[in-house]
């Protein structure tokens, strides 16, 4: 079970979060008032169904979900931070100490009323049950309070390539926030990355990849609508769920075997550890003729790697020398 489907919700046990109100200062912090007079607001913007016109950038944010989180972080916004809630892992070394700076709602969703306490003018959600309307967070409700949403868009966006959906989510966010240089800047060195590793790989063969997030009586794995299934062919794989229709999803252990997966990618977060999830898979007695478990081929990712957020150009590089560790070695020694 996962919160990354709309009607389901995690049961992933998080690290102890310290609650705080300290902050500091950097040059790249936003200043919605001189942002607001160069970027031209209004500003009008259609995300996942919902229209909003900004007026102005939004100057109290809370987050929900930590791949929102970092993009925040990334763009230079910690000031904007009133709250946040949900990390899959740990936020990366970088963007630490601004983290600890901003006060954490709940350890996962908080509920409406938590919200709403921290008097927030904008709430940035990763997945789409960060909105679940039956929890009372939906984005209507919020409008109603005067609050505008957005949703991370690998909720909502079928059918395109998810890397540009990427550079989309970044430049809107960064257009929403009136720091459209900054949220370019970052666009063109992700584009720099990706082709950096394109070339690393020029010519190989893919290897077959299965994508182990969780699951007993089924494998909950991931699938060909989201950034996952890209960053696997970025990478120099081929996802053998590229098939489901959808960014995560159920599969058969039946259908994992008639698969034959050459590499496991073993997701890494919550309560199960990556050696747990490997001893599950190796001593399943239905999967021994697997070739990825027979040859023990596994490469693991943090959770935070594989959504749509500011990890994927870094992710794509981290995993193909996962998947192709002789080529990717030769290409990059001097």
């Amino acid at each position: 079970m996962s919160r990354r489907t709309p009607a389901l919700i995690a049961a992933a046990v998080l690290l102890p979060l310290a609650l705080t109100a300290c902050s500091t200062s950097e040059s790249t912090d936003a200043k919605p008032e001189a942002a607001a007079k160069g970027e031209g607001f209004p500003y009008t913007v259609k995300n996942c169904g919902v229209t909003t016109t900004y007026k102005a950038p939004p100057k109290r944010v809370v987050t929900m979900n930590q791949h929102v989180t970092e993009i925040m972080l990334e763009l230079g916004l910690k000031k904007s931070l009133v709250g946040t809630a949900y990390l899959d892992d740990q936020v990366l070394p970088k963007y630490a100490k601004d983290y600890a700076a901003v006060p954490v709602l709940a350890k996962e969703y908080p509920s409406y009323e938590q919200v709403l306490a921290a008097n927030p003018d904008f709430v940035y959600g990763g997945y789409a049950s960060a909105f679940t309307a039956g929890d009372g967070r939906g984005r209507e409700a919020f409008k109603k309070a005067g609050i505008e949403t957005r949703l991370n868009t690998e909720s909502c966006t079928k059918g395109d390539q998810p890397m540009d959906t990427l550079y989309e989510e970044i430049r809107e966010v960064g257009r929403t926030f009136g720091i459209s240089d900054r949220a370019e800047a970052w666009i063109k060195q992700a584009k720099a990355d990706n082709a950096a590793t394109a070339k690393k790989l020029a010519d190989l063969k893919p290897v077959s990849v299965f994508v182990y997030d969780s699951g007993d009586k089924t494998a909950f794995t991931a699938g060909g609508e989201g950034i996952g299934n890209e960053l696997i062919e970025r990478a120099g794989g081929t996802n053998v769920f590229s098939d489901l229709d959808k960014p995560f999803g159920d599969a058969s252990w039946e259908n994992v075997v008639d698969r034959k997966p050459e590499v496991i990618v073993i997701y890494d977060y919550g309560a199960t550890t990556v050696e747990q999830k490997k001893k599950r898979l190796l001593t399943d007695p239905a999967l021994a003729d697997v070739p990825a478990i027979k040859n023990k081929r596994f490469a693991v990712m943090p959770l935070s790697d594989a959504v749509l957020g500011v990890r994927v150009p870094a992710a794509v590089d981290k995993l193909a020398a996962q998947l192709h560790p002789e080529a990717v070695k030769a290409a990059t020694t001097p």
